[in-house]
This record gives structure tokens, sequence and C-alpha cells, in this order.
């Protein structure tokens, strides 16, 4: 502690935190040297220069990658937790459903399925297998995204199909499920003999973590199941948020919707802030999960003492940042330290724009400003497609000024979504005066920072 009472700038490697911000002692002039910092953008990094006395570097505690991710794959499959091993659970002539992340995702597919079509090997023949792209309610991935994800060999051997939330004739009803959900799912899912997921884990913004049964639903679910994860109260909810699983409305609905079509076997992955893998997960849903969500919880979430003046974010570069609409996850990590009234800076690349697909961008359109946005999406029967990631939006905004660093999108278009733009983000730290404090999280929200 310094004489203040105050903590020092220190540097904590362990912890993820570089160089926490103390306050300046009154009566006293030191010279500092610049706090240099790199922000993930895009396939990239934006270089940053930082008044070290004042600035506090959150990061991910970083975990080297596994020395052989197959290796360690093909051991968790072979001595799984609270289930037989893989190749023991499969039998022959079985139809098999493997549900992996679309390409908005960093999960490794083909190095997660490849593992599993190997255990399967002399059991289950490729022509066997489908391979069902849970996009939720996103876009379906292009031919040569599920190549680039899966490899040209998995992809011309198995069946790969992307999952289309809007698709009635590709569903079917479970009825309803949890707290009042209308649950259908991804035939392919429901009608398979052997069903497999497969994902990584990282906290999530209001679905507590990723991974495990969201490779179900919302993952493989129809729209209005989706609709009514998502909605308002839901979102709303005080629980909703990073890195909380129970009572959590939307997770507690998601594992209540596994349960009723729940996979015989699920792969979870750890991975790092170079997108390796650090740690895997195999077995039954739950018990895998909750033990892929602890280790995660101890990677990625830091504790702050105070909220800050200025707070810095990326989207973790790609692929996470390839539109606006994956970027409120990256201001959703910056509002939890940001002070009222205080100031978001989030640099998304957004390669792939709002993007045109989906209704985000009509809703923003909708209404002149985030408190009208809110007060539509609060009044009771509205139900519309991504309306979850604006009232998320909505609220960051109306707690702090947000500007967004994007080179593939104009000026009008992000003040046509009420974001103001900034071309130069060093620009905007030298101008903070000062006084200001200054947290940067230059992998977005790899990292999730909380006060306390």
């Amino acid at each position: 502690m310094g004489q203040s009472g105050l903590p020092t700038c220190t540097i904590h490697s362990n912890t993820g935190i570089i160089g926490q911000y103390s306050g300046i002692s009154r009566g006293k002039v030191r010279n500092f040297e610049p706090l240099k910092v790199e922000l993930a953008y895009g396939d990239g990094r934006l270089p940053l220069e930082l008044p070290e006395e004042r600035s506090t570097v959150i990061t991910p505690t970083f975990r080297t990658a596994l020395p052989d991710a197959a290796r360690a794959l093909h051991k968790a499959s072979r001595a799984p937790i609270n289930s037989g091993p893989l190749r023991e659970i499969a039998r022959k002539n079985q139809r098999v459903a493997i549900s992996i992340c679309d390409v908005t995702r960093a999960q490794p597919q083909q190095l997660m399925v490849r593992s599993i079509l190997d255990e399967l090997e002399g059991v289950i023949r490729p022509g066997d297998v489908t391979i069902l792209i849970a996009t939720g309610t996103h876009r379906a991935n292009t031919e040569d995204e599920v190549r680039g994800m899966l490899g040209d060999e998995i992809a011309s051997a198995c069946r790969v199909v992307n999952h289309v939330a809007r698709d009635e004739s590709s569903l079917d009803d479970l009825g309803v499920i949890g707290n009042g959900v209308p649950v259908k799912l991804n035939r392919e899912w429901t009608g398979a003999d052997l069903r497999i997921t497969t994902g990584f884990v990282e906290p999530h913004f209001f679905a507590g973590f990723s991974g495990g049964p969201k490779m179900v639903a919302p993952g493989l679910a129809g729209i209005d199941t989706v609709l009514k994860l998502h909605d308002a109260s839901r979102i709303g909810h005080p629980n909703a948020t990073w890195g909380v699983i129970e009572g959590n409305p939307v997770h507690d609905d998601v594992r209540a919707i596994a349960r009723a079509a729940p996979p015989d076997f699920s792969v979870d992955v750890l991975l790092n802030s170079d997108q390796q893998v650090t740690a895997v997960y195999a077995g039954e849903l739950f018990a895998m999960h909750a033990a892929a969500c602890a280790q995660a919880k101890l990677d990625s979430m830091q504790a702050i003492a105070r909220p800050f003046d200025l707070v810095i974010t990326s989207n973790s570069g790609y692929p996470l940042d390839q539109n606006l609409y994956q970027a409120v996850k990256g201001m959703s990590a910056a509002a939890r330290v940001v002070r009222p009234g205080g100031l978001i800076v989030c640099a998304a690349e957004c390669r792939d724009g709002i993007p045109n697909h989906g209704s985000y961008s009509s809703i923003l359109t909708s209404q002149p400003d985030p408190p009208s946005l809110l007060e539509m999406i609060e009044t009771s029967g509205y139900s519309e497609p991504d309306q979850w990631q604006v009232q998320i939006q909505a609220k960051i905004q109306m707690g702090a000024r947000v500007l967004v660093k994007s080179d593939r999108l104009s000026e009008s278009q992000l003040n046509a979504a009420h974001f103001e733009t900034i071309d130069d983000i060093q620009s905007v730290i030298d101008a903070a005066g000062s006084d200001a404090s200054i947290c940067v999280l230059p992998e977005g929200p790899q990292t999730i920072p909380f006060i306390g």
C-alpha cells in the first residue's frame, strides 16, 4: 500500500492485471514512461500508449497451449467425466449428430470433430455423421466458411447442415419446457441415435458461460424458442450476466431444454488469447461443463477496486469483432467497470458490417435514441429477433458515452446505431485529462472485470 492508503502501481502477471492505477500523490512530481499496449483488432493489433501512473490494463490469465491438443482430446474422450468412453457409447449403424459453433466463434472445429471421428472409426461410418452448425439465429455459413472451419476432408466425408431457426419444416416440437419456453429443436438433432456437442467455454454476457448446453439451445433451437429465451424480462434480470449460471433465468431454461434432448457425449475446450487450446473437458454434459466453467472463471474474470473514467476495449479481434452486433459483448465487458457517465471506447473491425442480416440494424434505427429503444423493447408483447443485443446496448449507452473505432463502418452507419465514432483512439487517451483514470481490455471480453 502507498502512504495514501491506496494500492500502489504494480505489475501482477499472474492475475492478468498489468499496471493498476492508485491515484496521484499530491505535491510530488514523478516522470513515468508510457505504458504500451496493443488492442486485438481484426487479424492484427492497434498500438496505444497510456499514462502508466493512472492506467490499468487487464488481460486474461495467460495459460500456455497444451503441447498436443489432439492427444488431449483423445485422452479426455477415453477417460471422460461422469460418462463411459465415447467409443464404448457408440454402436454400429447409428446416425450421429455433432453440434459445432458457427464461424463467429473461435472454436477449433476441425481439431475437435477430427478427434471425435477418430474415436468412432470402425464403429461409425463418416457418411452416417451429420455435423450441425449451431447458428442459433445467425446467418447460414457459406461453403467456403464451412471448409475453412472443418477442412476439406471432413466437409466432404460428412453431411454438414446449417441450422435455420426460421425453417419450421426442419424442427421438432418438444412442447413447453422450463419457465414457459415453447421448445422446437432441429430434427437432425432430435432424430439422431448418438448426439454429441462440441464447443468452447468462456464467460457470456447474459447466459453466464458459453459452450455446454448452449450447443443445444439456442444453438439448434427454433426462432420462437430463441425469442422466449432472450425476452426482455430474462435479459433484464440482474443474474443474466457474465459468469452466472445458477439463478440466471436464461441459463436455467437453456439447461432445462438440453435435458429434454440431451447429448450422449459432450466435449468443450478452453482457449487462450492466441486461440490455442489450454484445457479439454469431455463426458456428461453438465458435469464436464461445470468443470470447464470453474476454470474459465479463474482464467477470465478479474476483480477491480473501483470504476474508471475511461474504459477502452477491443472485441477480441477476428472472428468475434466481425460485426457491430458481436461488438456489444466488448462494450458489455467495459461497462462493468466504467463510472456512471464515463466513456467507453470499443475497437471492432466489423468486416461483416452491422451486419445486414437479422433484425439488429432495423431495430436500432426504428427509434431516435437508446432510452426510446429500451422503452419499446420492454413494452409487453414486443418480440423481435436480436432485440436482446439492442436491449443490452441501450442500457450500456444510457450509463456511459460509447465511441466505436471501426475501419469497415462509416460514420453515418455508426451514428444510425446511436454510436459516436473515433478514428484515432490515442487522441481520446491524450485528451482525457490529467486526472482521468483509464482501464484497457486489450483482449476485450476474453477478460471480464468486475467491481469487488
